[in-house]
């Protein structure tokens, strides 16, 4: 039995491939499920993340290099079967999606191993020299009196956020050692064998995870602040397209702005803190020198996150005007709108090229004056607005949302102005 391929045409820059299928499916036209199964594999394509695939990759040459201490005769008679499990326990465990996660968690690693053998061989040493029922004293303070310090300082916000793990890791060796102590002689010689296989884990995922492919945290960070800089501006731009609109009939009752991009900018604090964050443990690398000012990411995140629910207020205001005298209102400040939510967007645009390109922008001197002369714009459009009516009260709730959008991004300038001159940024003419 035979079969026939039907050739679908798509037109240029029209429609996916779907839509013209279920058109032809409209028409009478037989369609081949095979152009589904295309369609749906291109779309899963499209959704895998190359670079996770990379990171996957990676993991697994690192897990079979540490391996190779069980595979190969000679390395597994030295170290033996409990040792190397602490080598492929270090890389399961620090091997992180950033360069800098891994680096991070992996020095927070060594530290707290080093630093809990250190104390609990000390403590197992002073306890077995004292013996008797004094040794179970002492260690029995020594962890009580270590692991609750340890633990408080865990709480503190400034040390929970970059060495969290590092003081957990202190907790869990030094009582480990301690109380080993209690029962085994040769706890130094342990400790030394097992720090010697988390060291050699640790250089294994440094290695790989530095040196192969890196995936950079600093970058994704920078990358994505310069999307929310345009994100903003085109926000901006539909709400005052959708605001001014004039309907010609019910049926183009549709929106025009997308909020979706604010939420997306509101909802952004936790994974700027910890981007900012794994940035902080990388070494230097492309555009990014040591002691990079990450901080005044995060403070500028804090106005972009003001300026989007600023932004993201406006949706109530954005319906359809009820009455005649509304849209009538609604046009006769149409014009100085339109140029100070234009002056809005390009300051917003401007800024988000200095910060991609990394070069200064002037802010002060190219920007903030505009802002002003728009501001002074606005202040004309608020004296008109009629004060006892609920066409006036919309109209200067509006007005007093670009207000508040003109203040911030008057103080967003600045910051941007500030992070060029502490990053080095080039001047514009370089």
């Amino acid at each position: 039995m035979g079969s026939t391929v039907h050739v679908v045409d798509i037109p240029e820059g029209g429609g996916s491939l779907e839509s013209v299928c279920m058109e032809k499916k409209k028409n009478g036209d037989r369609v081949s499920v095979f152009l589904f199964l295309v369609s749906s594999v291109k779309e899963m394509k499209n959704e895998v993340d190359v670079r996770k695939c990379v990171h996957s990759l990676k993991v697994g040459v690192a897990l079979v290099l540490v391996s190779l201490l069980y595979f190969l005769d000679p390395l597994y008679k030295e170290v033996g079967d409990d040792n190397a499990m602490w080598a492929i326990m270090t890389v399961v465990v620090i091997f992180e999606f950033y360069a800098g996660a891994t680096l991070g968690k992996g020095l927070n690693r060594g530290m707290g191993t080093i630093l809990g053998g250190a104390l609990g061989c000390m403590t197992s040493t002073l306890g077995q020299q004292i013996g008797g029922i004094g040794n179970s004293i002492i260690v029995g303070i020594a962890v009580l009196s270590f692991g609750g310090a340890a633990t408080y300082c865990r709480m503190k916000p400034s040390i929970k956020v970059r060495y969290d793990y590092g003081a957990m890791i202190f907790i869990l060796t030094f009582s480990l050692v301690a109380v080993s102590g209690l029962r085994f002689e040769k706890v130094i010689e342990l400790a030394r064998e097992r720090l010697l296989m988390i060291a050699l884990g640790f250089v294994i995922c440094i290695f790989i995870s530095l040196f192969v492919f890196p995936t950079w945290a600093s970058d994704e960070l920078h990358h994505s602040f310069v999307s929310k800089f345009n994100s903003l501006a085109s926000s901006i731009e539909g709400c005052h397209e959708e605001y001014f609109k004039v309907l010609k009939n019910e049926k183009e009752d549709k929106p025009i702005t997308n909020f979706s991009k604010c939420k997306s900018v509101l909802n952004s604090k936790s994974k700027d803190e910890s981007l900012a964050n794994f940035a902080k443990w990388e070494p230097w690398h492309g555009k990014f020198g040591m002691s990079y000012p990450w901080d005044k990411y995060l403070k500028i995140g804090e106005i972009l996150r003001e300026l989007a629910a600023t932004i993201f207020s406006l949706q109530a205001s954005l319906q359809p005007a009820p009455t005649e005298s509304m849209r009538n209102l609604r046009q006769s400040i149409k014009e100085p709108c339109l140029e100070v939510g234009s002056s809005l967007a390009w300051a917003l645009k401007e800024l988000g090229e200095s910060l991609k390109k990394m070069k200064k922008c002037k802010a002060q001197i190219l920007i903030v004056p505009k802002l002003k002369s728009a501001r002074m714009q606005l202040t004309e459009v608020a004296l008109i607005c009629p004060s006892n009516a609920a066409e006036g009260l919309e109209i200067a709730s509006f007005v007093f949302s670009l207000m508040e959008m003109l203040h911030k991004l008057e103080i967003l300038a600045k910051e941007v102005d500030e992070l060029g001159e502490l990053a080095c940024f080039k001047q514009c003419d370089q």
